[in-house]
């Protein structure tokens, strides 16, 4: 069971300001009109290395250096944002660092996440690049780097809603994207502290629904293969002991198709102007059906977590033309 608490996030706030951006919260007008409801967007997709990753990833190394346990390198397994975050945050602070990836990560981010100075360790299939990792982090002078299955990962996690929150004042529901459910798991936490009323709700692409069956069934569900889905960033195979135990005291949770994802990827780029990963886009099918149920207006955040797309994803996502079809209640 996860014990991480307000506190935890605001000394992570704290700890990693120096070294992030305090990203903005857009909306649309036009968006809000058409929904009857404010909807407004932590854009993560402005953050260094374009994603909310770096959070955590800042927090657990800078935590590790004030307790002296950061030794001279970290290692990570991670199909993209993570790992760019990890190689960023090591890069600042002087450490080596090494991913490993399945072959399937966007080359985007391998590129990203090279620039930054970190070694890419490339293998078969993400399984093999788990216990990969696993055998490097026995050696001495290591840190292993969980890409959500820790305290201090959650924990910077959950800034950006703290952060969006203080700007936002008290609303009804956040809204976050779910794969190893470590930007679910920091969410709710601050949210809970700061708007204890507010729902908080997790959003996952039906093809790689692992963390609804776990919820579920109460038990961690795994997925025997690599999903294909356009949120990439929530093809994680099993949620972790850690973020586990904030998923099942969520206040909803939904599960996306891909023509859906597709489509809002369309609309919150043409909405906001700006490049939205599909993995966080997919959460506004979710907003739907849930303002669908509600019978006031409503005021909802939705993180944004991240901007990251690679040409071929992007192809996939404006193969076809969802722009026709205007967002309301009523699709």
């Amino acid at each position: 069971m996860s014990n991480v608490i307000f506190s935890d996030v605001q000394a992570a706030k704290k700890r990693i300001r120096p070294f992030i951006n305090n990203t903005p919260v857009l909306e649309s007008q036009l968006l809000n009109r058409w929904l009857g409801h404010k909807i407004m967007f932590k854009a993560e997709c402005f953050q260094t290395t374009g994603a909310f990753k770096l959070r955590g990833a800042l927090n657990m190394m800078l935590k590790a250096k004030e307790e002296g346990r950061l030794g001279n390198q970290v290692v990570a397994s991670s199909s993209g944002n993570h790992a760019q975050a990890v190689a960023y945050a090591a890069n600042i602070l002087g450490v080596k660092a090494t991913i490993y990836s399945g072959q399937n990560i966007s080359k985007v981010k391998a590129a990203a996440t090279q620039y930054y100075g970190a070694t890419l360790d490339l293998s078969a299939t993400r399984k093999e690049a788990d216990e990969k990792v696993a055998e490097a982090a026995k050696k001495v002078g290591v840190l292993w780097m969980p890409p959500f299955n820790h305290r201090d990962i959650i924990a910077g996690q959950g800034t950006a809603a703290l952060e969006a929150l203080e700007k936002t004042g008290e609303v009804n529901g956040v809204f976050a994207p779910v794969g190893g459910g470590g930007l679910i798991s920091g969410s709710l936490i601050s949210t809970r502290y700061m708007y204890p009323k507010a729902s908080v709700i997790g959003v996952e692409p039906l093809v790689a629904n692992d963390a609804a069956e776990s919820i579920r069934s109460g038990v961690i569900q795994s997925l025997t293969t690599q999903p294909n889905t356009l949120a990439d960033g929530a093809a994680t195979l099993q949620v972790g002991e850690e973020t586990f135990a904030h998923l099942q005291v969520l206040d909803g949770f939904y599960e996306v198709a891909e023509t859906k994802i597709a489509y809002w990827t369309q609309w919150l780029q043409h909405l906001l102007k700006i490049h939205v990963e599909p993995t966080c886009a997919m959460t506004m099918a979710a907003v739907v059906e849930w303002l669908k149920l509600q019978n006031s207006e409503q005021k909802v955040l939705v993180i944004l977590s991240g901007g990251n797309i690679d040409q071929q994803k992007m192809l996939k996502i404006w193969q076809d033309d969802h722009l026709q079809q205007i967002p309301s209640l009523l699709i």
